[in-house]
């Protein structure tokens, strides 16, 4: 999937070497508001916060494994009609997350910077000066709340009308099996765990990124237990073995039924198994804070997502050889309570509670991190108000005003937002944009990749301008085939819902892209000018 830069001699040094040095001048380069930009290296307080390979990988898998993978196999099953083509959708899934692995560990060893996309826009979309910045301010997931972006992710968004306070609403079911907590409750319970998130990564940095790497850890072990106990259960081992099994891999059931709802639905259900896996360059956020950033993405990244892709896929295997297909997409209960209770009993079904609880404050945390990081390189950027404060890591050594901004957002959502179309509207205002970014970074990466004969002089000479050689570098075709997908990701909003589907009860369908493409008109519309300070 990859080749790497330079010959034999040069392996060692090239891994370790970032595309853009302190002492580069290039075009790249600016002040505005006097805070010179990505020419100033990381400051000591920055440097090496993040100190091991588990660390990065645990930003990554703890921000891809959130609600999903326990509920939206349901939503993946009706979609596709049969078990066959519900697991080729979940592998098509996967070549999706693991081709924007490899694309976004080129970019970050191209700039290992705090940032993410806010970077590689910047280099790929120069002028006029500022302006991709101040869109990808305006219309990116800067001011998103990490609790829609987990749910954001999960796959069973509209169709079961799930909200952003998975995780207390879990821990009190669990608490409490026989009664469904009040909407106060869980709301006061949402802001009381961002409010704990705040508080680890605000103040006591290196035991947030502890618990963070548990919950991590915890994650992946409970999903390859869930594997392997359905393993277990084909293999009719003792303890696992169920009375009426399943014939959901019988060849003449396995295909019954495939694309039953259409086009349209295969379609739906692909856009949500590749949102599954949507996490892979959430520790090119903060990457300006993993120490030797360069050679430690190149391993973290792909340990990441290999073993997340494989997980997921065995875990589908799991439910699928306990639980027999009717009843997961007729049940309307999610998936892996389903596979406990068919194994263990329903009173099984409330460790699931706790294990998605968990699962979902481990997303929230690495979400807060990496998203308090964003908002203060925009801030060191000069483009937020009170730019000094967003730019500060004062007074805990961490960057406690961008982490209190995900927090006063979030807190608000929760509070605030009723249920229904207003909140699916909140929800998919902060899914949209991620497609279109994705989109632009992958086209722009696209564009220094294509080979010479298929460019004009002038575009050459662009493409010579950027200068970018950096240690890791992706197939093209790996490239094409992300950049590919991100265009599907962003055309399907605009294609009405399939008969008998809504995404909104009372709102028109295309009301959230409207949104979207008046604030990334803003700028221009408002007569933005460039310049800098």
């Amino acid at each position: 999937m990859v080749s790497a830069a330079g010959g034999p001699s040069n392996l060692v040094a090239a891994e370790r070497e970032p595309l853009l040095h302190v002492d580069d001048r290039s075009d790249t380069s600016k002040s505005y508001a006097s805070v010179e930009v990505r020419d100033v290296p990381p400051t000591e307080e920055d440097a090496d916060r993040i100190d091991c390979l588990l660390s990065t990988a645990s930003l990554i898998f703890n921000r891809v494994i959130g609600t999903g993978i326990f509920a939206t196999p349901s939503v993946i099953l009706r979609s596709s009609g049969s078990v066959g083509l519900s697991l080729v959708m979940w592998l098509l899934g996967a070549a999706v997350a693991l081709c924007g692995t490899a694309v976004y560990i080129e970019l970050g060893t191209g700039l290992p910077r705090n940032g993410g996309e806010k970077n590689y826009l910047e280099v790929m979309f120069r002028r006029p000066k500022l302006l991709v910045t101040c869109i990808y301010a305006m219309v990116g997931k800067r001011l998103l709340a990490p609790f829609l972006e987990n749910v954001n992710k999960s796959g069973f968004r509209a169709e079961s009308g799930a909200h952003p306070l998975s995780c207390p609403t879990d821990v009190l079911h669990a608490w409490n099996p026989k009664e469904t907590p009040s909407p106060t409750t869980a709301r006061l319970a949402g802001v009381l765990c961002i409010t704990v998130a705040l508080f680890l990564h605000g103040t006591m940095l290196k035991t947030g990124l502890r618990i963070q790497n548990t919950l991590g850890l915890f994650k992946l072990s409970v999903l390859i237990g869930i594997a392997l106990s359905g393993l277990a259960s084909l293999l009719r081992v003792k303890g696992f073995k169920l009375e009426n099994r399943p014939h959901n891999f019988e060849w003449d059931k396995m295909w019954e039924g495939s694309l039953r709802g259409g086009a349209n639905a295969f379609v739906t259900g692909l856009f949500n198994v590749i949102w599954c896996f949507i996490g892979y360059s959430n520790a090119n956020y903060a990457l300006a804070e993993v120490r030797d950033p360069v050679r430690t993405i190149k391993r973290a990244a792909p340990i990441a997502m290999l073993s997340v892709t494989l997980v997921y896929f065995l875990v589908n295997i799991a439910y699928l050889a306990v639980v027999d297909k009717k009843e997961i997409v007729e049940s309307g209960r999610i998936v892996a309570a389903l596979h406990f209770g068919k194994l263990w009993g329903v009173g099984a079904e409330r460790v699931v509670s706790v294990i998605v609880a968990f699962s979902t404050l481990g997303n929230i945390l690495a979400v807060l991190f990496t998203h308090g990081r964003v908002v203060q390189e925009l801030g060191r950027e000069g483009v937020l108000p009170f730019s000094s404060l967003f730019a500060s890591n004062k007074p805990f050594g961490a960057p406690f005003a961008g982490l209190f901004e995900q927090w006063l957002v979030t807190s608000a959502l929760v509070l605030l937002v009723p249920p229904g179309d207003a909140y699916l509207f909140m929800l998919n205002l902060s899914s949209y944009p991620l497609a279109l970014i994705n989109m632009f970074v992958s086209g722009g990466l696209l564009f220094i990749h294509l080979p010479d004969r298929w460019l004009s002089k002038s575009l050459k000479g662009l493409r010579a301008s950027y200068a970018w050689h950096p240690p890791f570098k992706a197939w093209t075709l790996v490239v094409l085939f992300f950049f590919l997908s991100n265009i599907f990701l962003v055309a399907v909003p605009l294609m009405p819902p399939s008969h008998g589907y809504q995404v909104y009860e009372y709102l028109p369908y295309w009301v959230g892209l409207r949104s979207h493409l008046w604030r990334a008109a803003l700028p221009i519309d408002c007569g933005f000018s460039c310049t800098s300070s």
